[in-house]
């Protein structure tokens, strides 16, 4: 197989001789290293293999997966970023120029869809942002995008664990004792304390923390309350 990008026409046989005669030559794509390569290197043909080899690994989990019974969200998770996802990205600094094309896009969406609908129990019609929301999960196209731009910081840097992030100077920064005022209130009675927190919070809790004053005294400190993800109801006690 003659591999070539020219826009030219070019020979599509070889003339390869063993023992004086021409081999016969009717492959179309190799297989190298996992990666499936055309004469033309657009690697339409390892998007397609590598999206049905999921679809048939979500198909034979969908029997385990049911809306009522089966394994749940946290298992499917598990099992899509250590397995399908794993299959999804391999190679994919080598054939990252043929996502640029819709039809080779809607190929590993379906496979994310397929997933996504397992792990969050929804309907058919839901669209795929949607689900990307309800699951956690970061869209497919953004993943691959990603995945190319770690690996090329690593093979500029030289390093498996390059520092993403700049060291920035503190210049002018106000202390956070300095930032928020505290107001005195003699004779107070109200024994209620009310806490708001800023959003943040992991898969099981949120939390926030408090230190109680009297004069230059602290009488409490370091309280943490662990409130449910999904209520504002305080669920236990330090």
């Amino acid at each position: 197989m003659l591999v070539s990008r020219r826009k030219r026409k070019e020979p599509k046989a070889i003339k390869i001789y063993l023992n004086n005669r021409i081999l016969e030559q009717q492959v179309p794509t190799i297989k190298y290293l996992g990666i499936i390569r055309d004469k033309k290197l657009k690697f339409k043909e390892h998007i397609t293999y590598v999206a049905e080899r999921c679809m048939k690994l979500i198909h034979n989990l969908s029997r385990s997966a049911k809306l009522a019974w089966g394994l749940k969200h946290e298992a499917l998770k598990t099992i899509y970023k250590g397995a399908i996802l794993t299959l999804l990205l391999y190679g994919a600094p080598v054939w990252i120029d043929a996502m640029k094309y819709e039809h080779n896009i809607e190929k590993n969406i379906r496979v994310q869809r397929l997933i996504n609908l397992r792990m969050a129990k929804a309907y058919r019609t839901t669209s795929n942002e949607a689900l990307c929301t309800l699951t956690g999960i970061t869209p497919i196209i953004i993943r691959t995008k990603v995945a190319v731009k770690q690996h090329n910081i690593r093979k500029t840097r030289g390093s498996q664990t390059p520092e993403i992030d700049n060291v920035v100077e503190l210049k002018g920064w106000t202390h956070p004792a300095n930032a928020v005022g505290i107001t005195e209130v003699k004779d107070y009675k109200d024994q209620l304390v009310q806490l708001y927190t800023d959003g943040s919070k992991c898969e099981v809790s949120l939390g926030s923390g408090a230190e109680i004053f009297i004069g230059q005294e602290i009488t409490a400190q370091n309280f943490n309350w662990t409130a449910d993800a999904q209520t504002t109801r305080l669920s236990s006690w330090p």
